[in-house]
C-alpha cells in the first residue's frame, strides 16, 4: 500500500526523499528510503523497501516527463480550460505541484471560490451547532493516526484545519452536516492543497455536485451507485455476479467503503490521488471504472470463494499487491479493462436502481 506515496513527488526538487533514492551507496534500501512518506504517512513494518526502490527507478523518468509537459501546458497560468488534451494529461497523472490548481479548475471550485469571497471565513465566524461540533470532534483523533501531520505534537497540526473545514462545510450544507468518511476526504484535500478554503470548495464540488446524496442521512446516492456497480458487473463480469448471487452477498457489504471513502485506506495513497485527478475532471464514472477493474482483473481469485466470509476476504485481497501499487499501470488499466462505460448507460441504471431502492424502503 505504501509504495506509491512518493511517486508524484519524484519530480519535485524540494522533495527531501529524492536524493536518498538516487544516490547509489552500499547501504540497505531501508536506510535510503525515509520511514515517513512525503504526505506524512508512516510506512508500515512490512513495507517492501527493495520493491519500492525498484519501482521508483523505473517511474522517475515517467514523472519527469509528465512534469515537463504539464509545465509547458500551464505556462504559469492559474486557470485551465477543459479539452481533450487536458483530459489525456489528467489521465496520465497530475504532478503533485499542480494538483491543487488542476483539481480546483477542473471541478469548478476555483470559480465558486472567486464568486463567493469571504464566504468560507464567514461560516467559521457564525454561531456553531453544538451537535455538529461534537460529531466532528469525536472523529478528529481517528483521522489518519498513521500520519505525523495530524498528531497533536505536529507543528502545524492539521487537526485544526480539518476541524475548520468540516465545521464550515457542516454549516454550509445543513442537509449533510457531518458524517463519517467526510473526515478522511477533507484530510486528503488539506494534505494536497495545504489550504483550508480550497479544501472547503473542493468538498463542496465532491459532495454537492460529483457525488450527490452520498452523505445525506439516507445515503440514497451511495446505495444507488453500489447497486449500479452490481448491474455493471452482471454484464461485464457475469461469473462474479453469479457467485455473489449464489451466496446472497449484498454489494454494500463488500464495496461500501470503496465508494464512501473514495478508495482512501483501500488503495495506496498515490493510486488514490491518481484516481482523484480523474474524479475531479471526469466525475463519478471513474469510481465504477476502478471498481470494475479490481473485480475483473481478479475474477479468478474471487471465483475461488465458497461462502460469504470467503467472498469478503477476496474483496479485501484484491485491493492490495503489485497491481494496485504501480499506480501508473493501474490507471492505464482502468480505461482499458472495463471496456465501454457511457454516461447515458450509467444514468439509466441509476434511475432504475434508485427507484428500486426507494420502493424497497418505503
Amino acid at each position: 500500500m505504501e509504495k506509491n506515496r512518493q511517486k508524484e513527488n519524484g519530480t519535485s526538487s524540494s522533495s527531501s526523499s529524492q536524493p536518498q533514492v538516487r544516490i547509489n551507496v552500499p547501504s540497505t534500501a531501508k536506510e535510503r528510503v525515509p520511514s515517513v512518506d512525503p504526505y506524512g504517512f508512516e510506512r508500515s513494518d512490512d513495507f517492501d523497501y527493495e520493491s519500492y526502490e525498484e519501482l521508483m527507478s523505473e517511474y522517475l523518468a515517467v514523472l519527469t516527463r509528465r512534469s515537463i509537459k504539464w509545465s509547458k501546458l500551464l505556462q504559469g497560468k492559474s486557470k485551465i480550460d477543459k479539452s481533450l488534451k487536458v483530459k489525456r494529461y489528467v489521465r496520465k497523472g497530475v504532478p503533485n505541484e499542480h494538483r491543487a490548481l488542476i483539481w480546483m479548475a477542473a471541478s469548478g471550485s476555483q470559480e465558486q471560490m472567486e464568486k463567493n469571497p469571504g464566504y468560507y471565513h464567514s461560516l467559521l465566524q457564525a454561531q456553531h451547532d453544538p451537535k455538529l461540533v461534537e460529531a466532528i470532534y469525536t472523529d478528529l483523533h481517528r483521522t489518519f493516526p498513521d500520519n505525523v501531520q495530524f498528531r497533536k505534537t505536529a507543528e502545524p497540526c492539521l487537526q485544526k484545519s480539518l476541524y475548520n473545514v468540516l465545521l464550515a462545510y457542516g454549516h454550509h450544507n445543513k442537509a449533510v452536516g457531518y458524517c463519517q468518511g467526510m473526515n478522511f476526504i477533507a484530510g486528503y484535500l488539506i494534505i494536497i492543497t495545504k489550504d483550508e478554503e480550497k479544501s472547503f470548495w473542493l468538498m463542496e464540488a465532491l459532495i454537492g455536485k460529483i457525488l450527490p446524496d452520498y452523505y445525506t442521512p439516507t445515503m440514497l446516492g451511495l446505495k444507488t451507485d453500489q447497486e449500479v456497480l452490481g448491474e455493471l458487473v452482471k454484464v461485464k463480469v457475469p461469473a462474479v455476479w453469479q457467485v455473489m448471487a449464489e451466496h446472497n452477498v449484498m454489494w454494500t457489504l463488500v464495496v461500501s467503503r470503496w465508494f464512501i471513502c473514495l478508495y482512501i485506506d483501500i488503495l495506496p495513497v498515490e493510486t488514490v490521488l491518481r484516481i482523484w485527478d480523474c474524479l475531479f475532471y471526469e466525475g463519478s464514472k471513474i469510481l465504477f471504472r476502478v471498481a470494475l477493474t479490481l473485480i475483473r482483473h481478479n475474477q479468478a481469485l474471487i471465483l475461488q470463494a465458497r461462502n460469504l466470509p470467503d467472498i469478503c476476504d477476496r474483496f479485501k485481497q484484491i485491493t492490495k499487491g503489485a497491481f494496485v501499487e504501480d499506480c501508473h499501470m493501474f490507471m492505464q488499466q482502468i480505461f482499458k479493462e472495463p471496456g465501454s462505460l457511457s454516461r447515458a448507460n450509467i444514468s439509466k441504471l441509476r434511475e432504475v436502481c434508485r427507484a428500486r431502492i426507494i420502493a424497497e424502503e418505503s
